[in-house]
């Protein structure tokens, strides 16, 4: 290839990567209910992209977008919110109580259905939503147990922050948070590296995901489950 015509080329190639790039904005905004109360730990992600945030404690956000780019915005209990990126670089979100109340089940990675779930848990299905005299869902929650198992690739704070992020939405929702008692020996071992915290029990992947749950680990989620049913017995009575 000719050396004109080469470097023609990269030239048209980096200036393509600058006007990419250009196009991007941090875009910021606050994710509310429909009573105008924040609504923190809310899922604010591109779609078509891997680009994701989650609110802070006020409901706050900012994030890396285009205009022409759609955001989704979603939170536990409310209808999940579009939204195309225009001018501007302001864009607040006030998200809807949802209607669909078929049995989700709130897990420390996500949700999923009972069918898809392996572990030893218990949920809140509509059933018994439908049976608590309150006025609206967003208080047939409270006083109901949660409790999260988590999966992060470092030892050190990476397990906290990721139990820790997740009691926010939990909190919110006026849920009784039960996490991993010292009564659990196997948090004080120092003979292998484990996850596990009196936040939560937890299993540490690795950078790459490599590392498979060691049966400390494994003990701690037993001991965890056994406790978060335990509680809730309790708390039924």
């Amino acid at each position: 290839m000719p050396t004109t015509l080469r470097g023609f080329l990269t030239v048209v190639f980096l200036f393509s990567i600058n006007l990419f790039f250009a196009q991007q904005k941090t875009i910021s905004g606050t994710v509310t209910d429909n009573f105008d109360q924040p609504l923190p730990g809310a899922n604010i992600v591109v779609q078509g992209t891997t680009r994701g945030t989650t609110a802070n404690f006020e409901g706050y956000y900012e994030i890396r977008a285009s205009e022409g780019e759609t955001l989704a915005i979603s939170y536990i209990g409310y209808l999940t919110q579009t939204l195309v990126i225009g001018p501007g670089f302001t864009f607040d979100v006030s998200l809807e109580p949802g209607n669909n109340l078929d049995e989700v089940i709130v897990v420390g990675y996500g949700t999923t259905t009972r069918r898809e779930l392996t572990d030893n848990i218990t949920s809140v299905g509509a059933e018994q939503i439908k049976e608590i005299p309150v006025p609206s869902i967003q208080g047939a929650l409270v006083g109901k147990v949660g409790s999260v198992f988590a999966s992060s690739a470092t030892q050190h704070g990476g397990q906290e922050s990721t139990i820790l992020s997740f009691h926010i939405s939990l909190l919110h929702h006026g849920f009784v948070i039960v996490g991993l008692p010292y009564a659990f020996q196997g948090q004080m071992r120092i003979d292998e590296i484990s996850g596990g915290s009196p936040y939560g029990a937890s299993t540490i992947a690795g950078g790459d995901g490599s590392r498979m749950t060691s049966e400390n680990e494994l003990e701690a989620a037993r001991f965890q489950g056994k406790h978060v049913a335990e509680i809730a017995s309790k708390l039924a009575k």
